[in-house]
């Protein structure tokens, strides 16, 4: 397995909540990464909470994969992660300051929060902490990942709780272990099924949460890194991820990946196609995205594009890349040969 992230063990070895005259500040962390980035536990850890009115939960971000704290009013339509501008979070509507409090009557969201920079030392991870001052059970989310969900009991003061803050560190450190174990595993598995010129753009598995909630473990690679075809050949990439968006990027990487790039079109069978004739050419197929699941009493949700196919023309070494999840060390070549 993978070593976990640094800044992971670090946040998770701080022990016990802290008592102020308005309440305790429990200690959470949002996400976990192996060392290189390519494993992703995307995840609350932990995901449930038993707190008292008063109390606040104080959450930090270590990962360099992009994710939101997000209470949403109940009932309230789920938000895209992103607006009008790629990266920039739609929130409902916009983001809430920092340690505002959430008692169901309004949405209280973070900004997208990640590690800024390369993997190595780091400063300190960015922090987001929300109060609670109303008896209840409150759902949170992360807007960026459909599949990553929590829940925080609320009690009133008189009521015991269940645990200690050493028991949800301990939980959060198992679970973290298990889904980059978990992550690191998907790769193997596909090797196993894969066919030539075939390649996975990304590989998860949502996996059941205890108590309640989801989660994902989220391998961010191309498999295999580098493919040998040779001239006139076809190369499909399939997002294998029940979660996560995807691109297949060649060339300039776009200030918003979400659209197709002008020379991408669709095939009969629901795919994006593109030809490449020479090096240096610019590609983008936009957002391969996983088909939400459908639920009873709602509308049948419409298939999703989850596969692109490229013919390339010429010989050479073509390097591309996911223009979402680059900064994993998530990049691909495709070596075209006579």
């Amino acid at each position: 397995m993978q070593r976990k992230s640094t800044w992971v063990i670090a946040i998770l070895m701080i022990g016990v909540a802290t008592r102020t005259v308005q309440g305790a500040e429990w200690q959470a962390i949002v996400g976990a990464e192996s060392r290189n980035g390519g494993s992703q536990a995307l995840a609350f850890l932990p995901n449930e909470f038993w707190v008292h009115t008063g109390d606040s939960i104080h959450w930090t971000f270590p990962t360099h994969e992009r994710h939101t704290l997000t209470f949403l009013k109940p009932g309230q339509v789920r938000p895209p992660g992103f607006g009008p501008v790629f990266g920039v979070v739609a929130g409902c509507p916009g983001v809430t300051p920092d340690g505002a409090s959430f008692d169901g009557s309004e949405c209280v969201t973070s900004d997208v929060l990640l590690l800024s920079g390369d993997r190595g030392p780091q400063p300190s991870p960015p922090t987001y902490s929300v109060n609670f001052p109303s008896v209840g059970n409150f759902k949170f989310v992360c807007l960026v990942h459909a599949d990553m969900t929590g829940v925080v009991h609320v009690r009133d003061t008189s009521e015991t709780l269940l645990h200690d803050q050493g028991f949800y560190d301990r939980q959060a450190q198992g679970v973290q272990a298990r889904l980059l174990a978990e992550a690191s595993r998907l790769e193997s598995g596909y090797q196993d099924r894969r066919q030539s010129r075939e390649v996975a753009a990304g590989i998860g598995q949502i996996v059941t949460a205890i108590g309640v909630g989801s989660q994902t473990a989220s391998l961010m690679r191309f498999l295999p890194r580098t493919i040998v075809v040779r001239v006139g050949d076809t190369v499909e990439w399939s997002n294998l991820d029940p979660s996560i968006n995807h691109t297949i990027t060649f060339g300039a990487e776009p200030a918003d990946p979400r659209p197709v790039s002008s020379n991408v079109t669709l095939t009969s069978d629901g795919a994006r196609q593109a030809v490449i004739s020479s090096q240096g050419e610019n590609v983008n197929s936009g957002f391969l995205s996983p088909t939400p699941q459908d639920r009873p009493g709602l509308a049948q949700a419409a298939l999703n594009v989850t596969r692109f196919r490229v013919t390339f023309m010429s010989p050479g070494t073509f390097s591309y890349i996911c223009a979402v999840h680059d900064q994993l060390g998530m990049k691909g070549t495709v070596l075209v040969q006579w």
